[in-house]
């Protein structure tokens, strides 16, 4: 969208208004949460999947009640677009509460094996007393839980060596529930991502709409954009710099969004910025982890 298109010769001043409120929460959402509820007494383990640059955002506050007294192991999943010194923040953080928390990038197969070997560790002590009982031997039952498009489709594939499970790059793709057989002896029960019911803080929304949990169909994603270069001049500036090679950036998040169209050469025929391809731009590149390996949070962050 050029300047003007929206809201006439007052774009910048759209832009500065800052009432970006985001909140979602899809009908099929509320079902799954009954259907983890449900069928959490089938399974011996639940494991909760985060992505690696936001893992408060991306973290189901329902899924603590829901998990209850099982053994959990967390997956922090999109390692590889994470920055690493943060990352190894958080394994500690989980680590303090008792938690392993395994580092995973399923393009590569990072971690998939880790996974699996945690999965048996955690339970054990219970599958060694099954034996004493006389019990036959059975696989490790495993839940998989976690927020739309953090790739449980994708580690479900690495796990099983196979496209057992739908896999897309948009938000809630997975329908309904399989069990599906994993390597390892391990049996999954598989359920679609879930969010809450509403973004009491609009940091997490505005963090899962940035790592797009959210769809973008939803959203203004100029303003998106715009909150997206402000957080990045905030934590990651010289990335911000390097990529769009700008040797300073602006006063402002909107000058600095100005700055980077122009340096894209990203005008219309009316010689105008085009902020739509601007802001598709900018978004697109920090999913991809062309900006460079950013967490946009810490376990400091946790208020």
């Amino acid at each position: 969208m050029a300047r003007g298109d929206k809201m006439g010769e007052n774009y910048d001043d759209y832009l500065r208004d800052d009432n970006l409120h985001i909140n979602w929460y899809p009908g099929h959402m509320k079902k799954t949460k009954d259907l983890v509820r449900d069928n959490l007494k089938l399974v011996d383990v639940v494991v909760e999947l985060l992505d690696a640059r936001i893992p408060f955002s991306s973290k189901n506050p329902d899924i603590n009640k829901l998990a209850g007294n099982k053994p959990r192991v967390v997956i922090l999943n999109k390692s590889d677009l994470a920055d690493k010194s943060k990352l190894d923040m958080w394994i500690r953080y989980y680590k303090n509460q008792g938690i392993k928390a395994i580092p995973v990038d399923t393009l590569k197969g990072v971690g998939v094996n880790r996974l699996v070997e945690e999965c048996k560790n955690v339970v054990k002590d219970k599958m060694n007393a099954l034996k004493e009982k006389g019990r036959k031997e059975r696989p490790v039952r495993v839940m998989i839980v976690g927020v739309p498009n953090v790739g449980k489709s994708s580690i479900i594939n690495k796990l099983t060596g196979r496209k057992s499970a739908i896999t897309g790059d948009k938000p809630g793709v997975t329908k309904g529930k399989q069990w599906v057989r994993l390597k390892g002896n391990l049996e999954l029960l598989d359920t679609p991502g879930i969010l809450w019911p509403k973004f009491e803080d609009q940091e997490v929304a505005l963090n899962l709409a940035f790592c797009r949990s959210i769809k973008d169909e939803i959203l203004d994603i100029e303003t998106l954009a715009l909150r997206l270069i402000r957080k990045l001049m905030e934590i990651e500036p010289q990335k911000l710099k390097e990529r769009y090679k700008l040797e300073n950036l602006g006063e402002t998040d909107i000058e600095t969004m100005d700055m980077i169209g122009r340096k894209r050469g990203f005008i219309t025929g009316r010689k105008e910025l085009d902020y739509t391809r601007i802001a598709t731009t900018v978004l697109n590149e920090f999913r991809d982890g062309k900006i460079g390996k950013i967490s946009l949070e810490v376990p400091e962050d946790i208020k």
